[in-house]
């Protein structure tokens, strides 16, 4: 008897979960886990690239050295930030995305610098490399992109009711988004004077 009672109880309380998302609350966070995964792994093949980069421009003598400092401490400084999966609140993605933004801004001084240097523009491993640069801050924005709509999915299917009641009662909060970095939304200004 007592057996029966146990093995009822069991099949309520799984039943009862199953029926309140529990099981879906679990696969979307999840889902998320594995797009942030995607998001990191990105970042990592653009920040795998810039040594080659870096080796390649410090080539020509005369080239900027505060230039290809100022790359190699962001990419130091962007690889040491870290955000686990289970800890993705805005704070913690905005701490990262500061850092990568950091970086991006030195390569992105770095390939302005370049114009200066004609045999670097044809030099067909600056070349190579500057395009798998661009190929990885492509994938990046999808990845992000696609890491926000799982946020997003999650976030709404936690927020609403009957399911609000079970998400807080096992934990599961909203997660951050990628945001665009400020003053991204205003066109630069081109003046060709």
């Amino acid at each position: 008897m007592k057996k029966l009672k146990n093995l009822f109880l069991v099949l309520v309380t799984g039943i009862t979960l199953s029926s309140c998302g529990y099981n879906s609350m679990v696969e979307k966070d999840e889902q998320i886990a594995q797009q942030w995964a995607q998001v990191e792994n990105q970042y990592q093949r653009r920040s795998d690239l810039i040594p080659n980069l870096v080796n390649t421009v410090k080539g020509y003598a005369d080239f900027e050295k505060s230039t290809l400092t100022a790359v190699v401490e962001a990419r130091a400084k962007a690889t040491s930030v870290q955000v686990n999966a289970n800890d993705l609140n805005p704070e913690s993605i905005k701490k990262f995305q500061a850092a990568q933004g950091e970086l991006t801004g030195a390569l992105s001084r770095l390939l302005v610098s370049v114009e200066r240097y004609p045999d670097l523009k044809a030099n067909q491993s600056f070349l190579e490399l500057q395009a798998q640069l661009e190929g990885a801050e492509n994938r990046i924005s999808t990845e992000r992109k696609r890491f926000n709509d799982a946020v997003g999915d999650y976030n709404s299917y936690i927020r609403k009711f009957p399911r609000n009641l079970y998400a807080s009662a096992f934990d599961f909060e909203k997660k951050g988004y990628f945001e665009a970095d400020k003053g991204s939304e205003k066109a630069p200004s081109v003046n060709f004077n």
